[in-house]
């Protein structure tokens, strides 16, 4: 209705880059059928946050029902580090098949991992799934050097990882963000220089934390832990349409 409008070029579906990753971080099977209405064209992937896998009910049919509408639903990685933790990696592995998953994240923001056995299981899960690699630490006091997320970045992808993920958790509080949610400029800028940003998922819950990634990297840069309410939102800044991209795009 409005398409005289000039607007930033988006990619189409399936993507590769402008992806919106969401964060479910327990809608009901209702909650889910309204937020495909409203935002399932802006959507992406859907990851099922940290562990509410273990507590949703109708899990199946859950997960169905996203992929009804063409969209891919992933675990959260803290279950994964439950799993490995546990040693039933392989029955979280078979459980995700059953599931018709296309979709597994690693990682080790909580509990560590050897580097090498990390980028061993990536080169192994990534023969049958894309596999998002999520790199850095959920602990707010952890420091890591740009050269380190740098080369941990690049290891994985060499593994085969299909996006890595720069940890920022649903509160945008750690990783590539400080304690109040703001950006690490320097450290991203640094990633940015050394790795090609359409091959990161850079966790961005937080309206300010979007803008400032859309103004850096474009309409076409991918977001992840995106709220379920923020679809939309992140799409108008995506295209311009909301006054604090406005002037970026216009």
């Amino acid at each position: 209705m409005l398409d005289f409008l000039r607007l930033p070029e988006r990619t189409t579906k399936p993507r590769e880059r402008g992806i919106t990753h969401v964060l479910d971080k327990g809608l009901s099977l209702d909650q889910v059928r309204d937020f495909l209405e409203s935002a399932g064209e802006c959507t992406d992937i859907v990851k099922l946050g940290w562990g509410t896998a273990v507590v949703t009910p109708h899990l199946k049919e859950k997960i169905e029902l996203y992929q009804s509408s063409g969209i891919p639903v992933c675990f959260g990685g803290t279950l994964f580090e439950v799993c490995l933790r546990q040693r039933k990696l392989e029955q979280y592995l078979q459980t995700v098949r059953t599931m018709g998953m296309e979709y597994i994240e690693v990682s080790d923001g909580t509990v560590p991992m050897a580097e090498d056995e990390k980028i061993a299981l990536v080169r192994r899960l990534s023969r049958e799934f894309k596999v998002l690699s999520e790199v850095g630490s959920k602990h707010a006091g952890v420091v890591i050097a740009p050269y380190k997320w740098v080369e941990s970045i690049k290891r994985e992808l060499d593994a085969g990882a299909w996006k890595v993920i720069t940890e920022g958790r649903e509160s945008g509080s750690v990783g590539i963000y400080q304690p109040g949610g703001e950006v690490k400029e320097g450290l991203v800028h640094e990633i940015a220089d050394a790795v090609d940003v359409t091959d990161l998922l850079f966790e961005a819950p937080v309206k300010s934390q979007q803008v400032w990634f859309i103004k850096r990297f474009g309409a076409n840069v991918n977001l992840g832990n995106i709220p379920p309410e923020e679809v939309v939102s992140v799409e108008t800044l995506r295209l311009g349409v909301r006054s604090d991209t406005l002037l970026t795009f216009h």
